[in-house]
């Protein structure tokens, strides 16, 4: 005998709940970005040619103002728990300013090792 351990079995009880454990932290973390993603708008923009939403206001948790772009012509809804209400149409559309472009995660993730030093 030499005095070596066997190794564990890949269906012991302690490797299942190590495995349910990792498989439920992975789930967690996509759910958590996805909140993320939502809450900081990150998402892209919603919308084709002919609908689009152009800008939204939160007035409270369930509750919010979004400017929609109709064809040529805009409206204000209100979106909240009792549904959709059309507060009115615009006479004269609203100029929105345009965002500061999105530049892509690889992008930003190259910048900053380069900066660190790190980076090819």
């Amino acid at each position: 005998m030499t005095g070596l351990a066997q190794p564990a079995s890949p269906l012991s009880v302690g490797s299942l709940t190590q495995l349910t454990l990792s498989l439920l932290a992975i789930v967690a973390l996509i759910l958590a970005i996805s909140w993320a993603l939502k809450r900081l708008k990150l998402t892209p923009a919603r919308g084709s040619g002919g609908i689009a939403v152009l800008d939204e206001l939160n007035l409270g948790p369930r509750d919010r103002i979004v400017l929609l772009r109709v064809g040529e012509s805009q409206v204000l809804i209100g979106v909240g728990a009792a549904g959709l209400v059309s507060l009115t149409p615009l006479a004269t559309p609203i100029e929105i300013k345009a965002a500061a472009p999105v530049v892509p995660f690889a992008e930003r993730l190259k910048d900053m090792m380069k900066r660190s030093g790190g980076g090819a």
